[in-house]
């Protein structure tokens, strides 16, 4: 993940999509994207088939994950990646788990800076001055912002009472069946 400690954006020549989202995300994105100026390649990550409404497949390249299933094809599928030379990674964070862990393992492995976009097309750039973002995405990710926050906090600090009783009355029926036999 490069540029994470610059606010300096590089140029929007060679874009990698990583679909990891609804598709119908993606291709309200896509036109935004190809009218960026400058922009000379526009490639995709995805897992699903088929390409998104929009997406020029003879000016980019098309990459699915389900094509590398182990560790060695996935190290050959990042060097792969990494020898395109993206400048920017857009990464569709829609609070749905598609590409999950593709899409960290991209943005940590790949020399990119890194834009995130949500289910709504509102995007930020991932870097240290938008912490405040940040951290307001993820609080809502985690459902710990507005009403939400007061009910999973308690269901946070009922867990351990919980899991407590459940461990005694286990022990305590283990127990009994020894001394009984």
């Amino acid at each position: 993940m490069r540029y994470f400690f610059r606010r300096r954006v590089p140029e929007f020549s060679r874009v990698l999509l990583v679909e990891s989202g609804s598709r119908h995300v993606a291709e309200r994105l896509l036109p935004v994207l190809y009218e960026r100026p400058g922009l000379e390649r526009l490639d995709l990550v995805t897992c699903f088939p088929g390409l998104p409404a929009g997406f020029d497949a003879s000016a980019g390249r098309v990459w699915r994950v389900t094509d590398y299933p182990d560790r060695v094809s996935r190290a050959r599928f990042l060097r792969e990646l990494a020898a395109e030379r993206h400048r920017i990674a857009v990464v569709l964070a829609t609070g749905e788990p598609i590409m999950t862990k593709w899409k960290w393992l991209l943005v940590a492995r790949l020399p990119v800076k890194v834009l995130i976009v949500n289910e709504n097309c509102d995007y930020f750039w991932l870097d240290y001055s938008n912490w405040r973002i940040m951290r307001h995405f993820v609080l809502v990710r985690l459902g710990l912002s507005g009403a939400g926050a007061v009910s999973s906090l308690g269901r946070l600090a009922v867990f351990p009472l919980t899991l407590g009783y459940l461990v005694l009355y286990t022990a305590m029926v283990h127990l009994r069946r020894r001394v009984r036999a």
